[in-house]
């Protein structure tokens, strides 16, 4: 699973908030679809940016990721390299593609997980910020503070003359 960092649950917050509140989603897309929104995120770069740089190169996110070679030199290769920077792997990306990743869909309540659809919008951000909670966690789990000793009590210390203003 991707690297538990700011970074990437950052990137993936954003991502599901974009589609819930503004975004146009094209499943079909290779801009607009469930990767192409998370490389909108990653990269700045626009949907129609991210689908010309996929349409070099056939197929689906599945063949892009299947087919990256960081020395191509193609644009959508980039791309992925960008979105690897970040801390997500070739097969987060693949999972996300289709809402498959086991991990993340064992932690979608019940009730929403054997109807959920890759390739609908409310389920993406669904799956997003299921997704982002559980680095959340996984993050948290590895702060530890130190040991602190209880603190002794302050007493007010009178202040000496010379240090009182007239």
């Amino acid at each position: 699973m991707a690297q538990r960092t700011l970074a990437v649950i950052q990137a993936l917050r954003d991502t599901a908030h974009r589609l819930a509140t503004q975004a146009p989603y094209q499943w079909g897309h290779m801009g607009s679809c469930n990767c192409g929104h998370l490389a909108q995120t990653v990269t700045q770069l626009t949907k129609a940016e991210i689908h010309a740089r996929a349409m070099q190169r056939y197929g689906d996110w599945e063949r892009q990721l299947t087919d990256y070679c960081p020395t191509s030199g193609l644009p959508i290769d980039q791309t992925i390299d960008e979105m690897l920077a970040v801390g997500f792997t070739r097969t987060d990306l693949a999972h996300l593609e289709r809402l498959s990743d086991p991990l993340v869909r064992r932690a979608i309540p019940f009730e929403r997980r054997d109807a959920l659809r890759h390739n609908q919008r409310d389920d993406v951000v669904l799956y997003l910020r299921t997704w982002a909670a559980l680095l959340e966690d996984e993050l948290l789990g590895t702060i530890t503070l130190p040991h602190l000793l209880p603190s002794q009590p302050v007493t007010a210390q009178p202040v000496p003359a010379q240090h009182v203003l007239a």
